[in-house]
């Protein structure tokens, strides 16, 4: 009887650390404090229709050309538990050197609307419905359509790219190779073992999402796409290790992909570095 008990509060007790695993990884709506006009930039709030009959919260910001001769338009797609503010010293710096930008809250981010659960594949399903938002945009140059994300939003553009080639141009900051690898990096750090507990997690996961992690890895997909692509990462990133970029651009056509490497900068400080600006100009042309 002794033993018995002593199953049930094993079992109890890795279901317990189960749920709080998974509770780790749940993102909190955050809606953003600050828009584009504090800094004297012309933006309209606009509703993106996405899947699940969901819609996103979203920026137009129209470049001071808009409709004149149809300038390069930029989708902006912020990281984990962020929002449309995360995107605002992209915007600052991009809106004025002659882009359209649209920036967007992915699902249960910001002020879009709640879904089920966030996920890498939602939020390049809702790249995919920004990118059909503005296929009829008047004031929108369609061969010069580009995706700037970070973290997972650079994931998820690489991911987005692979299956949409209206997507042309796509720059990730802080992107990962492997959703897995991330997640198990995390756990690692907190001590707990892969073998029982991170692996059930991963096959609660692929259930989930309804795919497993080998279909969906930015690794597997960037060699998919017709894109081009600059992978820019920070080699002291404690969140997406730089080896994470590593496998990247190893797996990218040579031809159509460029590591920008980043010493002693993190996850989150990448446009502070000097040249980062230049440096994207000159990927987009």
């Amino acid at each position: 009887m002794v033993f018995i008990y002593f199953l049930i509060g094993i079992f109890a007790a890795s279901a317990l650390l189960l749920i709080l695993m998974m509770q780790g990884f749940r993102n909190t709506k955050k809606p953003h404090t600050k828009t584009p006009d504090e800094f004297g930039l012309p933006f309209n709030e606009i509703r993106i229709p996405t899947r699940n009959n969901r819609n996103l919260y979203a920026w137009w910001i129209p470049a001071e050309t808009e409709c004149s001769d149809t300038p390069p338009t930029l989708i902006l797609v912020h990281g984990w538990n962020r929002n449309v503010e995360r995107m605002m010293a992209y915007i600052k710096m991009l809106q004025p050197k002659g882009y359209n930008l649209l920036a967007f809250d992915s699902r249960n981010h910001g002020n879009s609307d709640s879904d089920s659960f966030s996920s890498m594949i939602k939020f390049a399903e809702d790249i995919q419905a920004s990118v059909d938002y503005l296929e009829h945009h008047p004031c929108v140059n369609h061969e010069k359509l580009g995706v700037i994300g970070l973290s997972i939003g650079g994931a998820a553009s690489i991911y987005a790219a692979a299956l949409d080639k209206r997507i042309k141009k796509v720059i990730t900051v802080g992107a990962f190779a492997r959703p897995d690898d991330v997640m198990a990096l995390q756990f690692t750090k907190r001590h707990i073992p892969y073998i029982p507990f991170v692996w059930i997690l991963f096959k609660y996961v692929e259930f989930r999402i309804g795919a497993k992690f080998d279909e969906i890895a930015p690794v597997n997909n960037i060699n998919k796409s017709e894109a081009e692509f600059l992978l820019v990462h920070g080699t002291e990133d404690k969140t997406v290790p730089y080896e994470q970029a590593e496998k990247l651009i190893a797996a990218a056509n040579p031809d159509k992909a460029e590591l920008f490497t980043l010493p002693g900068r993190g996850h989150s400080d990448c446009h502070k570095h000097p040249g980062f600006w230049e440096k994207l100009e000159e990927f987009l042309g």
